[in-house]
């Protein structure tokens, strides 16, 4: 899933927007510091592992997954985000709205460079708005800019200033374009396809480092950008190493040949012991979940759903899962603590073996029932999830076959929807503070509603939540839709997870790089071989 927004009460951002700008694991893993005893220096390479597969379509309007998410950082930049709260310009230096909340002017820094030495420019914002807009480039953006059914107007002022127009108030407006990093016009102009576009294959984007070469299955190489906004990277190179499977890349990591790698908590201990490594844990704002898919007509039983749920232990999964509560604790609500309008006050499905069964009678299951689950193959995680489910689940009389799959194969699989190839799925997803973002997961007709849940009612209350400028009251719509998703079971949340990265002492640099969700670090450029 799509994971950009980081953390921001966006509802003052929203309104008085102009050009400004840890989680402890207690025997493991501190908070990064600045290292205060070498001075940063330039030259060298980092190599960076990678579990989760080969990258999909490199382009921002497409990017999705995790692997794709994590290189499209070093490559392109964003127009703003956020951390601990504060805006943090990047290819903007201001955004400032009107007096009535309907249109808000971007005023973008002079001089700014694509990677092919082409200026950036108004013009590239206003592409990049026009084609996720477009329905045939098929964006899952464009909804998230979609107003009472109407898009945003999109409008060069000059060279550097770009207005947007809004159809009708929206408190989500701010949170939401900070997930946009433009694309450069001059290399899609011509491009009828952009997810399909060979220019893809060779991205010329505006971020620290630059393209060099991709081999499938082996590495993703990038050599430094110069003319790069925030300042020449220190580092020359750096290269992403695929890996088949989190043991390879961790022997590859204690052999030096992997520098930095997002590990499982299963790992951290029997690395720490090496003394090679220094880890950067923080809260990921992430949501570890169960789908239930309701393509498969089985799972179209609010009754069968609630069985499963009432089934499992959720504190036992989550601490056989993560090893320890430390990494990672029980979630309540699709919402996670990070996101605006978070509650804990929606149905819990505390561990109850015989209301699971007499509510999967009523179901009217068959006795024979047998349900597929499916999960990245190369996530220790979801595999220790998955083993715990299917013993729960046999104790409720439901036979669980286990579906381990590539990540690819998963994230193509899901995203066909009319998929029936699992009745269950184990994921993951990093949405932000912003809570009409999530909408993209839950609304009838959208491609990442991996549940395939379809409610009109439903549906209106994401609309409604988007233009409420009234907190109050936008807190009791996002509330109810809270409610909703856990009386109707669409999603079982499993846990909100820390991340963990090991860093080779050889490297410096990581506070300031600032560690971030999906990405690991939100800005290469700092990183340093000392």
């Amino acid at each position: 899933m799509r994971k950009l927004v980081f953390s921001a009460a966006m509802i003052s951002l929203a309104f008085g927007l102009a050009g400004c700008d840890d989680a402890k694991n207690k025997d493991t893993v501190n908070a990064p510091t600045a290292n205060q005893n070498a001075a940063p220096k330039e030259g060298g390479s980092l190599i960076i592992g990678i579990t989760s597969g080969d990258p999909l379509a490199v382009n921002p309007i497409y990017a999705s997954d995790r692997t794709t998410l994590t290189i499209m950082q070093a490559l392109y930049a964003p127009l703003y985000s956020y951390n601990d709260g504060k805006i943090e310009w990047g290819l903007a230096e201001s955004l400032t709205p009107s007096a009535d909340n309907l249109s808000y002017t971007l005023k973008l820094k002079p001089n700014l460079k694509w990677q092919d030495g082409q200026p950036l420019t108004a013009d590239d914002v206003v592409f990049t708005f026009n084609k996720l807009l477009d329905e045939k480039q098929h964006s899952f953006f464009r909804s998230m800019f979609m107003f009472g059914g109407k898009p945003v107007a999109v409008s060069k002022v000059d060279d550097l200033t770009v207005k947007f127009t809004l159809p009708q108030v929206s408190a989500a407006f701010v949170g939401t374009l900070v997930q946009i990093y433009p694309i450069p016009q001059h290399v899609f102009a011509n491009e009828a396809d952009l997810e399909k576009s060979s220019k893809n294959d060779a991205p010329v984007g505006s971020g620290p480092f630059k393209f060099k070469e991709y081999r499938a299955g082996q590495y993703y190489a990038l050599t430094r950008f110069d003319d790069y906004w925030n300042g020449k990277a220190k580092l020359d190179s750096v290269t992403y190493r695929f890996a088949k499977d989190s043991n390879s890349a961790n022997l590859a990591l204690q052999n030096g040949e992997i520098n930095l790698k997002m590990v499982d908590p299963q790992d951290v201990s029997r690395l720490k012991n090496t003394g090679k490594f220094d880890f950067v844990t923080y809260p990921e704002g992430r949501l570890a979940y169960m789908t239930f898919n309701q393509n498969v007509p089985v799972m179209q039983s609010k009754a069968l759903r609630q069985a499963i749920a009432y089934a499992i232990n959720k504190d036992d999964l989550v601490t056989t899962a993560f090893t320890s509560q430390d990494y990672a604790k029980p979630a309540t609500s699709f919402l996670t603590p990070d996101t605006l309008y978070h509650s804990d006050d929606v149905d819990q499905y505390k561990f109850d073996l015989q209301k699971a069964k007499d509510l999967l009678k009523e179901s009217g299951a068959p006795a024979d029932l047998k349900l597929r689950l499916a999960y990245v193959n190369t996530n220790k995680t979801q595999e220790s999830m998955s083993l715990y489910i299917q013993q729960q689940l046999k104790a409720l009389g439901i036979n669980v076959e286990l579906m381990p799959l590539d990540a690819n194969a998963m994230s193509q699989r899901s995203l066909d929807m009319k998929n029936t190839a699992w009745e269950l799925n184990l994921g993951g997803y990093i949405m932000g503070a912003e809570p009409d973002g999530y909408k993209s997961l839950f609304m009838s007709n959208e491609a990442y509603n991996y549940a395939h849940y379809k409610n009109p009612q439903f549906d209106a209350l994401w609309d409604k939540g988007a233009i409420e400028t009234d907190a109050a009251k936008r807190g009791e719509i996002y509330k109810q839709i809270q409610q909703t998703v856990a009386t109707d079971m669409t999603y079982y949340p499993i846990a909100y997870t820390n991340a963990t990265v090991a860093v080779d002492k050889r490297f410096g640099g990581t506070a300031e790089a600032e560690p971030k969700p999906v990405y690991m670090f939100q800005d290469l450029s700092k990183i340093y071989q000392k």
